[in-house]
């Protein structure tokens, strides 16, 4: 008769590791996961909302404190949930603080939606800037194959060598 345990269901996963604390850090992949957005999106928001401070050790990566989750979560409902632009998303940090966006990712406090103009309330006509509506992350997409190609451009410019004339 054997004295070991039998195991009818299926192996245990031994890489995804224990459950992390409620207050662990997160990686950057675990935070993407958990929000449902890319990882490149994460560090796009880190560009454009200084707020957001994730620790950063050897190598560059990044750990994500709590507080640091909360936030993004805000970002991201005022962002994906309200349809606020980045310029709105920034101006409501800016007038009612990190606190007040972090307590609307926890789902503690709420944000009007936008008005149907941002742009207009803010004094302007129109778009403020060109293709604020199209989304952070196609816009970073279409700013880096636009670089690409002016470097592109500007080597075979310099392999034609000077113009004739």
């Amino acid at each position: 008769m054997s004295l070991a345990a039998t195991n009818d269901g299926p192996p245990e996963d031994d890489r995804a590791g224990p459950e992390k604390r409620p207050g662990a850090f997160r990686t950057i992949s675990e935070v993407a996961e958990d929000l449902d957005v890319p990882q490149h999106v994460l560090r796009f928001w880190e560009t454009r909302f200084s707020q957001i401070r994730p620790v950063k050790r050897a190598g560059g990566r990044r750990y994500y404190r709590p507080e640091d989750i909360d936030l993004l979560r805000g970002v991201r409902h005022l962002l994906h949930g309200q349809g606020y632009t980045i310029k709105g998303a920034q101006r409501i940090l800016k007038e009612s603080g990190v606190r007040f966006v972090q307590a609307v990712g926890r789902g503690e406090a709420d944000v009007a939606a936008p008005p149907a103009q941002e742009s207009e309330a803010e004094g302007g006509a129109g778009l403020s800037e060109p293709g604020e509506f199209l989304a952070e992350t196609g816009r970073a997409a279409i700013e880096a194959a636009l670089a690409e190609l002016y470097a592109c451009r500007n080597a075979l410019a310099a392999l034609r060598g000077p113009p004739e004339g």
